[in-house]
C-alpha cells in the first residue's frame, strides 16, 4: 500500500508554542492553496480521490477543500498530533531546556507532562498503517510528529529510537511517500536497552 502523507499547512499564531493535539486554526488560503497542490498531485499519479485527515482543524481544513471539489473526506483521529499532557499550548520558553532534556533522556516512554509516549505513537501509527482493504494510494493530511513515526515505522519497525534517532520534522505543506504497511513490534531486548 503507498500512503502519500502531506503535512498541514502551518497555523496561525503557534511560533515558540508545543501545541501538540490542541486545535488551533489555519489560514484559509494556505488551507485551499494545499488541497489544489494535493489535487494536482493526484491527477498526475492517478489513485481514489479520497482523502483522509485528523480532526484537528489544520488538517481537517485541507480535507473540507478537497471535499468541496468531489473528493471523498474521512475523518480518524488515529492520524491527530502526538499528545503532549500539560505542555500543550504552552510556551517552549516557560517548559524550560530542563524539562526538554528529561523528555529527550526518556524519549520513548511516558513523560511527566502526563502527554502519549514515543511508544503510543508509533503502536498508533502502525495501527492504523497496517489496516488491510483501503484504495491504493491513500492521501492522507498528517502532522509532523505522526509523519515522523510512520517513517520511524518505515526504516525501523523493531526497534525504540532515541531522541537522536528520531526522523526530522518535514516542512508545512511538504509531501512525504510511505510505501508498504507499517508492523510495530520492537524486540525485547530494543525495549530494555532504552529503559
Amino acid at each position: 500500500m503507498t500512503v502519500w502523507v502531506w503535512r498541514h499547512p502551518k497555523p496561525h499564531g503557534v511560533a515558540g508554542l508545543c501545541i501538540g493535539c490542541i486545535d488551533v486554526p489555519v489560514d484559509r488560503r494556505k488551507a485551499k492553496r494545499l488541497a489544489h497542490r494535493i489535487r494536482q498531485h493526484a491527477r498526475r499519479e492517478g489513485g481514489p480521490r479520497v482523502v483522509l485527515t485528523s480532526p484537528l482543524q489544520r488538517s481537517a481544513s485541507v480535507g473540507r477543500w478537497l471535499k468541496r471539489w468531489g473528493w471523498a473526506h474521512h475523518v480518524d483521529a488515529r492520524l491527530s498530533e502526538m499528545d503532549f499532557g500539560t505542555w500543550q499550548g504552552r510556551r517552549w520558553d516557560d517548559i524550560g531546556p530542563a524539562a526538554v532534556d528529561e523528555w529527550c533522556a526518556q524519549f520513548a516512554q511516558p513523560r511527566a507532562c502526563g502527554g502519549e509516549s514515543v511508544v503510543q505513537l508509533l503502536a498508533r501509527c502502525a495501527a492504523w498503517l497496517a489496516r488491510p482493504g483501503r484504495p491504493a494510494p491513500l492521501c492522507v493530511i498528517g502532522h509532523a510528529g505522526w509523519i515522523s513515526a510512520a517513517r520511524w515505522l518505515a526504516q525501523h519497525p523493531d526497534q525504540i529510537p532515541s531522541a537522536a534517532d528520531w526522523p526530522p520534522a518535514v516542512g508545512h505543506g511538504v509531501l512525504v511517500r510511505l510505501a508498504g504497511a507499517a508492523s510495530y513490534a520492537p524486540s525485547r531486548a530494543a525495549a530494555n536497552s532504552r529503559s
